[in-house]
């Protein structure tokens, strides 16, 4: 086949990702917008002193300049704690779901057991089904178990079990164990037991040899699933929905109650910020990959 670069691909790859990226530059670009609605784009923001013309709007003479929204955004407690609970529930959920889908991999590339055919089956059902249908589901399970421990424990009025932050965690793990369980397991594929042999040979215990050998093999793979887990935990919207309570709103559930209100700028902000913090996020994953690789 020829080496030569084809002036169509050339075409199709620049629109694929104009495609892509284009409503995002959009939603960074009407973050700055001077209106006060989300439909018309009226210029960027501009700064004025403390005399600013009479035929300015309230927006154009805000001391932040074009950063007005933003200034906006991290005054809103509503957005403060919104942000601090869906960090707080990505990285504890993160952090579990990675341990529990790393020891599975394990399990399932290097043993056998009762029923190891339905275990590796049952990792593709939440991956698989609709969403709702799982946040149904888990709805449905908290609220029989709930029930039955209140009138157990004989609990009532403000000492109940009821939804809450950590009701979300527990569903985020659930959903996002089959992720990095077969993300680690493609990793294990390649992976040789001669090296783990020649530890062992070497007097290092099982133990050792997990922490020294194993673990900085399988690093990327582990890396790239709690990677995954974290993005889909903060993105998540339908279970999250279903299972959160009082006092446990996140940011994808405050921003649609923005847009079901007056949609301003701030839900661009708010965006533009969390789009910058995956970027920082998937920088640093990658970072890690290349050295564990060097």
């Amino acid at each position: 086949m020829s080496t030569r670069r084809s002036p169509w691909l050339t075409f199709v790859s620049i629109g694929v990702y104009i495609f892509l990226y284009a409503p995002i530059l959009v939603l960074i670009l009407f973050s700055f917008n001077a209106s006060r609605t989300n439909v018309t784009f009226e210029g960027v923001i501009t700064q004025f002193g403390p005399n600013p013309p009479a035929n300015t709007s309230l927006v154009t003479q805000s001391a932040c300049g074009p950063f007005h929204w933003f200034c906006v955004l991290f005054n809103n407690r509503e957005v403060v704690a919104a942000a601090r609970n869906t960090l707080t529930i990505a990285l504890i959920s993160t952090i579990c779901s990675t341990i529990i889908g790393t020891m599975a991999a394990l399990a399932l590339q290097r043993y056998s057991f009762p029923f190891k055919g339905f275990s590796e089956l049952s990792l593709y059902i939440p991956i698989v089904i609709p969403e709702i249908v799982m946040g149904i589901g888990i709805l449905v399970l908290f609220s029989a178990v709930f029930r039955f421990l209140n009138g157990a424990l004989g609990l009532d009025g403000d000492q109940r079990l009821g939804l809450g932050l950590w009701t979300v965690i527990i569903s985020h793990i659930a959903f996002s164990v089959p992720f990095v369980t077969l993300v680690v397991r493609a990793r294990l594929h390649g992976f040789d037991k001669a090296v783990e042999e020649a530890a062992m040979d070497l007097g290092a215990n099982e133990w050792i040899t997990f922490w020294r050998v194993t673990l900085p093999i399988i690093t990327p793979g582990v890396l790239s699933g709690g990677l995954l887990a974290f993005t889909l935990s903060l993105d998540d919207f339908v279970i999250t929905f279903f299972t959160n309570g009082p006092g446990s709103t996140t940011l994808p559930i405050y921003v649609y109650g923005l847009l079901r209100r007056i949609i301003t700028p701030e839900v661009n902000a708010l965006s533009t910020v969390w789009i910058l913090l995956v970027l920082v996020v998937l920088m640093i994953s990658q970072y890690l990959q290349s050295r564990e690789a060097t």
